[in-house]
């Protein structure tokens, strides 16, 4: 590889790994109750809700079409996912190797299995598209490409906040949760190089990309954790909280 072929790599490499930073409130956080868990529920909704906002915007700003296409799409794969992992667990496989393999989901993930994988796979599409942004970025200059990688990592440590409020209230530990909020951003380093490499070829689905990671977590606030919230909570506390932070993350984007 060239040598800034080498610093794309490093670079998506410490944008991935600002990801795990948004744990460490969870290191002084010991007990988790129901209006804790509603309060996490309430503010992951709100995170992932602000982010996605961005991405159909900023994938909008690319091409409109595109985006579209892509926003359907994350509709589409994420709800079919859904109920492929509800459909296997209501039949419970009766395949005894495929049953082993929810029983250790189950217990890697906690109490609320599917709201936390189907978060994992989106987090990991959308850092797939992050990824992509990063490496076009050096396609223009090695200046531009690491100021945006830097937004992205800045950018990632709330997403990693909203995974592990996910992940703590489910029972999982902060170091857990910060190892599984950095697992969803290895496609970043992973895709950076090749997009950088091969800039001409990538570029073109890279509104695709941020589109369909967007819908995909807007899908997941309105269908798993806006309505855990509400339940444990109460609606209004739920919609407030959720709207303070769909407000700080618009914040954290229009900043950076």
């Amino acid at each position: 590889m060239t040598s800034t072929a080498w610093i794309v790599l490093w670079y998506g490499t410490i944008s991935a790994l600002a990801t795990g930073l948004g744990a460490i409130p969870f290191i002084f956080i010991k007990k988790v109750g129901k209006r804790t868990t509603g309060f996490f529920s309430a503010m992951a909704a709100g995170l992932m809700a602000g982010a996605s906002f961005g991405l159909l915007q900023e994938a909008a700003d690319m091409n409109k079409l595109k985006m579209i296409i892509g926003f359907l799409a994350g509709i589409v794969f994420i709800g079919m996912i859904n109920l492929s992992v509800h459909y296997f667990k209501k039949k419970k496989l009766q395949v005894e190797d495929e049953g082993e393999i929810f029983q250790r989901l189950s217990r890697q993930f906690g109490n609320n299995m599917t709201t936390t994988l189907l978060l994992i796979i989106i987090m990991t599409a959308h850092s797939a598209a992050e990824g992509i942004g990063i490496g076009t970025s050096f396609g223009g200059t090695v200046r531009f490409g690491v100021l945006m990688s830097i937004a992205i990592a800045i950018h990632n440590i709330p997403e990693g906040l909203a995974i592990s409020a996910v992940m703590v209230k489910n029972g999982n530990s902060w170091l857990k949760a910060a190892l599984w909020s950095i697992f969803t951003s290895i496609p970043q380093p992973l895709l950076a190089v090749p997009a950088y490499l091969f800039v001409a070829t990538f570029k073109p689905y890279v509104p695709v990309g941020l589109a369909f990671a967007g819908g995909a977590m807007i899908w997941l606030v309105f269908s798993e954790i806006a309505p855990e919230a509400a339940e444990e909570i109460g609606g209004e506390k739920a919609a407030t909280i959720t709207t303070l932070s769909i407000a700080v993350m618009l914040l954290i984007q229009y900043f950076l």
